[in-house]
């Protein structure tokens, strides 16, 4: 076994070694400084994450995704078309999805409430809009209208393209969409 005398006699006659073993252990102490640092903040950036999923999952916290659309929220609002009479109804479902294109940058070029019908009478009213919308939007669009509230189901989708140029990408597309929601009836 070497002593700790003759030890550092040998690392007087041998400065250079000397000042490599030095540097050696300040930089070994400095890189697991710098991974225990490391470490701690990446445990921090994990308990945040969770105290936010926690806060989302109660209702205290809003999500940061779309202000539009945002992800993981439960929509509020009641799931059946509001209105005291199909008239109102009808009215209620048009300026849902008229809004929910225009929100898209689309254009409504045409609509129709259809307020007589068998799926009437089953408590259901529909509206058909006719509308131009870029192509990447519409899968936006039909995600707004289907996910938000009050429920909507798309019965019909017809998408063709834009006359002048239809192999664009990200093109104007002509969208004839055909939407259906539950109305209760008058309460």
């Amino acid at each position: 076994m070497i002593s700790s005398g003759s030890l550092l006699h040998r690392l007087a006659r041998h400065p250079a070694v000397a000042v490599g073993c030095y540097g050696g252990a300040v930089f070994v102490l400095a890189f697991m400084t710098w991974a225990a640092v490391a470490d701690i903040q990446q445990r921090q950036a994990a308990i945040a994450a969770a105290n936010d999923i926690l806060a989302q999952i109660e209702g205290r916290k809003t999500s940061t995704g779309d202000p539009q659309l945002p992800a993981g929220q439960i929509p509020t609002g009641s799931p059946f078309l509001e209105g005291q009479t199909v008239t109102v109804a009808g009215a209620a479902i048009l300026q849902r999805v008229a809004n929910a294109v225009r929100r898209y940058g689309g254009n409504v070029l045409s609509s129709q409430v259809e307020l007589e019908g068998t799926q009437t009478k089953a408590g259901l009213v529909g509206v058909t809009v006719s509308c131009e919308l870029n192509q990447p939007e519409l899968q936006r669009l039909l995600y707004d209208l289907e996910a938000g509230m009050p429920f909507l189901f798309i019965t019909q989708l017809m998408v063709q393209s834009s006359q002048e140029n239809p192999v664009a990408e990200g093109g104007r597309l002509r969208v004839l969409l055909a939407v259906s929601g539950q109305w209760q009836g008058a309460k």
